[in-house]
């Protein structure tokens, strides 16, 4: 052990205080604080929940848009086939859409013989409602287009 030195005088220095006032502090109000580390933490757990919902929210829609492209798509390279037509293509995306996704994004689909740059092409259509995760998501349609060059008969 270490001694301490004594002063020339003989008197001893005081101890430092190790007693930073918290025993009093609880007594003298400070016991508001208390309990606020629960209420922190909810609240930064409903921010970090709102913004997990958010995440998932885009991340669904983009999956369902990028489902009802790709069907969209296809559906018009089936009905541009020279044996094919347009209703054909429709059938052809609502099967894909039914299959990927559900028939309730399948309802609203079109396709038609169209011109675009000076070629022929078959244009197939969705119309598709936006998937809501929880009430609060956005409400809305998805329109999706897909194009094939049409094959000569």
């Amino acid at each position: 052990m270490t001694r301490r030195a004594t002063p020339p005088d003989g008197r001893r220095a005081p101890l430092p205080s190790t007693d930073d006032g918290a025993r009093d502090g609880a007594r003298d109000g400070g016991s508001a604080e208390r309990g606020s580390a629960v209420v922190d933490f909810v609240l930064v757990s409903v921010l970090l929940l709102v913004l997990f919902l958010g995440v998932i929210q885009v991340a669904l829609a983009q999956h369902v848009r990028s489902m009802l492209v790709d069907s969209a798509a296809e559906g018009a390279r089936y009905g541009a086939r020279a044996d094919r037509g347009p209703d054909d293509a429709v059938r052809r995306t609502r099967d894909l859409i039914s299959a990927d996704l559900s028939s309730r994004y399948a309802r609203d689909v079109t396709a038609r013989y169209t011109t675009r740059d000076g070629v022929d092409v078959v244009e197939v259509s969705v119309e598709a409602p936006l998937p809501v995760v929880g009430l609060l998501g956005p409400g809305g349609v998805i329109d999706v287009v897909g194009h094939a060059v049409r094959e000569p008969r």
